[in-house]
């Protein structure tokens, strides 16, 4: 353990470096200025401070003033060495950090049994810090492992809707990324862009509820049909809320949201403008120009102009009029990430 000790009479250092050396196992520093001792010891964290009150320049009340302004030295154990019998000196010594006190001249006995307890004080501290970091990092990892679970599971279960509905489980990945992007545009923040791109693929979930008569119906559906199939947003609702998780709350707010539109005429609750929650304004755009741009048993895919023309035009109807201009200023990002993710069946073989 290191140990610094400071006074500007040489003689009384060489006498504490003396005293000190009978412990065993303690590299001794000693500094007769201050200020040489403040320097050092802002790159070199020392266990204990030996201090002398009067010296020259800044007293030993101020050195403990200024050694403890530096970071992470507030439980360093301190010893002042005074011949002052002041108590107010004292008290200050006390108020600005100091643990303990000995008279000059220093015993060399009570000298050695003040040090050896305050090291194993130290010790002891050390030790704990170290147990506590050790367990944080042991509950951080636990907690990664549980999250890492759950995203897992919530994918899996979003590509189970997404294969029953013949598209890939590539849809769900560029729509939680182009989610994201569009996210952090509108100034959500990274937390609830990091939630986006996690819960929005999670949006038909709900259609694992949808018959398979329907879902899959090469024609045009019926009216009755179409009610039908407009339920796969309260099904993919009931199916995640009421949950403690923060994840599948979004998500339950997701699906219940994204086919909503700007002017009223979406559903399931015909909800308009900003009282359609941000998250599914977000999701409906990303799902739309990912499912336009996409190809489809029904139609190709469609060029990334020809899909911001058509979003363009829906902008104040189908979508909110200021997240289509910052869809627009993020489409640079948007085509990366529609470049990395590309679908199988559109890799040329």
């Amino acid at each position: 353990m290191q140990v610094f000790a400071v006074d500007d009479a040489t003689v009384n250092l060489r006498v504490y470096e003396k005293i000190l050396g009978s412990i065993g196992g303690l590299e001794v520093m000693t500094f007769s200025k201050p200020t040489e001792a403040l320097e050092y010891a802002s790159n070199h964290e020392p266990d204990l401070l030996i201090v002398d009150y009067r010296m020259p320049e800044m007293d030993g009340v101020e050195l403990i003033k200024h050694f403890r302004l530096i970071p992470n030295y507030r439980e360093i154990p301190i010893i002042m060495l005074t011949g002052e019998q002041d108590a107010e000196i004292r008290r200050k010594a006390i108020e600005f950090g100091a643990n303990d006190f000995l008279n000059k001249p220093a015993d060399p006995v009570e000298f050695s049994s003040r040090v050896r307890n305050l090291l194993e004080l130290r010790e002891s501290r050390k030790q704990l810090a170290s147990r506590a970091a050790h367990l944080a990092a042991e509950v951080r990892a636990a907690v990664l492992e549980i999250e890492l679970r759950e995203r897992e599971t919530i994918h899996r279960l979003s590509r189970a809707a997404e294969f029953r509905d013949n598209e890939t489980g590539m849809h769900i990945v560029r729509m939680g990324r182009f989610a994201q992007v569009l996210g952090r545009a509108a100034g959500l923040g990274e937390a609830e862009s990091e939630l986006l791109l996690l819960a929005a693929p999670m949006h038909d979930i709900g259609k694992v509820a949808t018959p398979d008569a329907i879902l899959l119906k090469p024609g045009k559906l019926t009216p009755e049909e179409w009610t039908i199939m407009k339920q796969h947003t309260t099904a993919g609702y009931e199916i995640l809320r009421d949950s403690a998780s923060k994840l599948l709350q979004k998500g339950a707010e997701i699906a219940l949201t994204h086919h909503e539109k700007w002017d009223g005429s979406g559903y399931p609750n015909g909800l308009s403008g900003d009282d359609i929650p941000i998250s599914g304004r977000i999701c409906a755009l990303s799902d739309v120009f990912d499912a336009l741009t996409s190809v489809r048993p029904y139609k190709p895919a469609w060029p990334a102009e020809q899909a911001i023309v058509h979003i363009h035009q829906s902008s104040g109807t189908h979508f909110d009029p200021k997240l289509v201009k910052l869809f627009e200023t993020v489409l640079p990002e948007i085509n990366e990430i529609r470049a990395k993710l590309v679908d199988q069946e559109q890799v040329p073989a």
